[in-house]
C-alpha cells in the first residue's frame, strides 16, 4: 500500500560532527545494536545544550514550528537514553 501524506519539509542544519560514530569502550562493535541519531536530531542538541538556545530560538535556526523542534529534541533524548541505559553503539546520520 502507498502511503500518502505531506512532503516533509527541509530543515536547516549546520552541524557537520567529525565523529559519526560511538560505542561502549570494551564490546566489540559486532555484539552490538546500533542507535542512528539523525542530523536534525544532533542539530537540536547542538542549539540547546551546547549553544544555549531556547527552543523558540532554536526552531527559527532551523527553521520549523517550535512543536516540530520540541519533538525532534524529544526523539534524540529517547535515543540517547536507550543508548546509554542499554549499552547500544550510536550512529549519526
Amino acid at each position: 500500500m502507498l502511503k500518502i501524506g505531506r512532503p516533509r519539509n527541509q530543515r536547516k542544519i549546520n552541524f557537520c560532527p567529525s565523529v559519526t560514530f560511538f560505542k561502549p569502550a570494551g564490546i566489540s562493535l559486532r555484539q552490538l545494536e546500533i542507535v542512528v541519531l539523525e542530523m536534525e536530531e544532533g542539530e537540536a542538541l547542538r542549539l540547546c545544550h551546547l549553544n544555549n538556545l531556547n527552543q523558540t530560538s532554536a526552531a527559527k535556526k532551523m527553521q520549523t514550528s517550535q512543536a516540530t523542534f520540541s519533538r525532534i529534541l524529544e526523539r534524540a533524548y529517547i535515543k540517547l537514553a536507550d543508548a546509554m541505559v542499554h549499552g547500544k553503539a550510536i550512529r549519526i546520520e
